[in-house]
């Protein structure tokens, strides 16, 4: 148990047992909570007498268009005391498209990204993917974790992807009815089958119906698609780095952007490095999805929002939702970065959804503490009162805790934030200053796109042309941020289409870790900035208001430091890489960033002398 966590909670509830044992039953292996949480049972623990088995969920959708339903491929995990004593169990559900392999680091798979706005570049190389494993089992996440608990542990293969038929979608329609059929069968109300074609009924008459999800990446996105189906029995889900939309995930503001570490990545690059499924019916997918829906939609040439992005966001499918969440997510994840996270844990409380989010200060992935997911699930799927309710809305982890040992607040962002916003005085090329009154006549400034230049460099940089910074006083006491910080930037371009980035910085620069050097960042297509469905080029020498956020943060900057606004134009690891020499003009007096500091202007005045 977390000490912190101890302390936050309101309740202590005491042992609770979700099947009354008589007398005469009491050599009988049971669940046991203790505190609230589901406990080890002996009983469950040798993974020697689990069973296992394997079977085939017939889905209503054809989306490998051979005749026939789609069949996902399931595996099941569960005590023997299912087979033996009759023992009904909830069950923790993870789906995936990445259990059969995924495709190789070949030469030419991504998109090359050296070549200018408006362009596309040469095709890339499609590399295939031959699947590993054998039946039965899919995979052993989740099981020495949740069985020993009092769980049975379901795996499916996302469609395309393993032996489940039909075609990977990256988003779409039939990614979330797949495990929403799954969850069907474990309910009771879809059908089962002992092989792919043809096969005896299966039926989960081991499973009470109650049912939670969790993963992290994509195997985080699955849970909240299969949540935004409303559908019957999903108590809980447990995403952890989802991405909740592919336009967030490839795009940035109307901009072609690539999730970190993958540039050139786009989502028929994610298509073939997944589908796994059926050689003889990959290149029927691959005409269909990849060359024809995806080609037509995913529109690299201009980077705007359009239907294709647009059904992929399940932000806007989020109605029907009623599975309790809790969100989990890295601030310095800058593969699926924390927005996702955010606008979803935002919706779900408008919605009255029951929510927690717990965010660390690290990258990618990293679940939650196991007593918060053992809270979680203990609750909402078996039954015990044991007032998750009432715990925390929001765990941080703060700078340098480990990450099992989160802070409790209130909510995120911290209900203490209040927006102050800063506006820039010249010298930018080597270091101009921000302020909290709004100072006229500061004229115009000038920066020079050279993607060759990493951002990290330009934030070094003492001097730069390539680059322009402003930064806050140094700081003589902590400051904190909480929530999404805004800019609003006024600029020319030379060229009818430039690159926008920001980067959000503690100076002087360190060179420590990643989460104590950038506070947070941004980019936008200035091209876009009156809308993100219509962009039109650039006039030379007209200027253009661009207004976006940062990614959403939770940090302390502490005393000594000073936060640097950064602009510049290509940014040498997320966005495309035109040829150098692009200017962009800033309008000083019409350029701002608006910081969300817990304690509000009085705090940031303080922490500043401003």
């Amino acid at each position: 148990m977390i000490t912190s966590l101890k302390s936050a909670f309101s309740t202590v509830v005491l042992t609770a047992l979700i099947t009354s044992v008589s007398a005469q039953d009491a050599t009988k292996s049971v669940p046991v909570f203790e505190n609230g949480e589901a406990q080890i049972v002996e009983g469950f623990s040798d993974p020697k007498e689990w069973i296992r088995h394997d079977l085939w969920v017939e889905t209503t959708f054809d989306s490998d268009e051979d005749g026939k339903p789609d069949r996902m491929h399931v595996a099941v995990t569960r005590p023997k005391q299912t087979d033996t004593e009759g023992l009904k169990l909830p069950v923790v559900y993870g789906s995936s498209p990445y259990f059969a392999g995924v495709a190789g680091d070949l030469p030419g798979v991504m998109w090359n990204v050296e070549h200018e706005l408006g362009d596309i570049g040469e095709e890339r190389t499609h590399p295939e993917v031959k699947r590993r494993g054998k039946r039965p089992i899919i995979s052993n996440s989740h099981t020495r974790q949740w069985v020993p608990r009092g769980y049975i542990v379901v795996h499916s293969s996302s469609p395309g992807t393993g032996l489940s038929d039909g075609a990977p979608t990256i988003g779409g329609a039939n990614e979330a009815l797949a495990p929403k059929t799954v969850i069907d069968w474990l309910c009771g109300r879809a059908k089962g089958y002992t092989e792919r074609e043809g096969g005896e009924p299966v039926t989960a008459f081991w499973s009470t119906g109650k049912v939670g999800m969790t993963g992290t990446s994509y195997e985080g996105t699955l849970p909240l698609a299969a949540a935004t189906t409303g559908v019957e029995g999903l108590e809980a889900i447990i995403p952890i780095a989802p991405n909740t939309s592919y336009y967030h995930y490839y795009r940035s503001n109307g901009l072609v952007r690539s999730p970190g570490g993958y540039l050139g990545e786009d989502i028929d690059v994610l298509y073939d490095f997944v589908h796994s499924g059926d050689e003889a019916k990959r290149p029927g997918n691959n005409k269909r999805v990849r060359d024809t829906e995806m080609k037509n939609g995913m529109d690299r040439q201009t980077g705007d929002l359009n239907d294709f992005w647009a059904k992929r966001d399940y932000l806007t499918q989020m109605k029907p939702m009623k599975a309790a969440l809790l969100m989990s997510h890295g601030f310095n994840d800058w593969n699926v970065m924390p927005e996702h996270s955010n606008r979803i844990y935002q919706q779900a409380k408008k919605q009255g959804i029951p929510s927690q989010i717990y965010y660390h200060q690290h990258g990618h992935g990293g679940p939650p503490p196991m007593s918060l997911m053992n809270r979680w699930f203990t609750h909402y799927l078996h039954g015990v009162d044991n007032n998750v309710e009432a715990d925390a809305r929001a765990w941080i982890v703060r700078e340098s805790d480990n990450m099992r040992n989160p802070t409790a607040y209130a909510d995120y962002p911290n209900p203490d934030a209040k927006d102050v916003t800063l506006y820039l005085k010249k010298g930018g090329q080597t270091e101009g200053t921000l302020h909290t009154k709004k100072t006229s006549k500061q004229g115009e400034e000038t920066l020079v796109d050279d993607f060759s230049i990493s951002g990290k460099e330009l934030a070094k940089a003492e001097n730069s042309n390539h680059r322009l910074i402003y930064a806050t006083p140094t700081l003589t006491e902590d400051l904190h941020l909480s929530g999404i910080t805004k800019v609003s930037i006024t600029l020319s371009s030379s060229k009818p289409a430039a690159n926008l980035s920001v980067w959000m910085v503690a100076l002087p620069w360190t060179d420590g870790k990643i989460n104590e050097d950038i506070i947070t960042r941004g980019w936008a297509d200035p091209q876009n900035y009156k809308s993100l469905t219509d962009s039109e080029p650039l006039k030379k020498g007209e200027f253009y208001t661009v207004n976006f956020d940062l990614n959403p943060d939770d940090q302390i900057i502490p005393k000594g430091q000073k936060i640097g606004f950064m602009v510049f134009s290509s940014d040498k690891d997320f966005t495309l890489h035109p040829e150098p020499g692009t200017e962009l003009t800033l309008k000083l007096d019409q350029t701002n960033i608006t910081l969300p500091v817990v304690g509000g202007m009085d705090a940031y005045k303080a922490a500043t002398k401003n």
